[in-house]
């Protein structure tokens, strides 16, 4: 999948699959450096959606793989992060979205919670993890002046967060089998094994 003849080639910096809730359906979702991020869909080979974040896009993730899709995030050089309700597309405004400044610096990675498609871990330039809750609105969808539907934007609210390293933390995942335990990998040349506690309480 690259441009067409004559457009600009832009570095593409993180992939994530989704949408794969049988055996035909597919896409993947792509992010670049210009802040582009674009969803292919890989069933009719075609660009499904597009939007710019203004920056350098550096990981994305829908919150399952194998379902409809239902929630994706991306995070950015600038300390900001986006999530994006997938449920309804509007033909002009897309995916209703909302986005936080976790802090200042880069955000490296995303990562879903297996057992709580809700809960996310950002991990940061300044060697600091920050856990995320997302909350669902009232309604996930309205219609607009001219009877389209359109999405609804939820909130995201900071659960817990945590400095380890003076140093980026580049790499984050958690364990399938045990809920909240995870492992990151940072500048400093150390992995780190974590428990998140009380993740039933949330």
């Amino acid at each position: 999948m690259e441009p067409v003849q004559g457009e600009s080639k832009r570095d593409c910096w993180t992939v994530a699959f989704g949408n794969a809730y049988n055996q035909e359906e597919r896409v993947v979702c792509a992010g670049y450096d210009n802040g582009d991020i674009k969803l292919f869909d890989l069933k009719t080979m075609s660009l499904r959606w597009e939007t710019n974040i203004k920056n350098g896009v550096c990981s994305v993730e829908f919150d399952r793989k194998d379902i409809n899709m239902n929630k994706l995030v991306a995070t950015s050089l600038e300390g900001k992060f986006h999530v994006f309700d997938m449920r309804t597309q509007h033909p002009t405004k897309g995916f209703a979205s909302v986005s936080e400044k976790a802090q200042k610096s880069t955000i490296w990675q995303v990562r879903h919670l297996p057992q709580n498609r809700d809960i996310f871990m950002t991990s940061g330039g300044a060697g600091s993890l920050h856990l995320w809750k997302y909350e669902y609105p009232a309604q996930r969808s309205k219609k607009d002046s001219e009877g389209a539907e359109m999405g609804v934007a939820g909130s995201v609210s900071l659960l817990q967060n945590v400095t380890l390293s003076t140093q980026p933390i580049s790499s984050l995942d958690w364990s399938p089998d045990k809920k909240g335990l995870c492992v990151c990998g940072a500048f400093d040349q150390t992995v780190r094994v974590l428990i998140v506690t009380k993740l039933n309480k949330v």
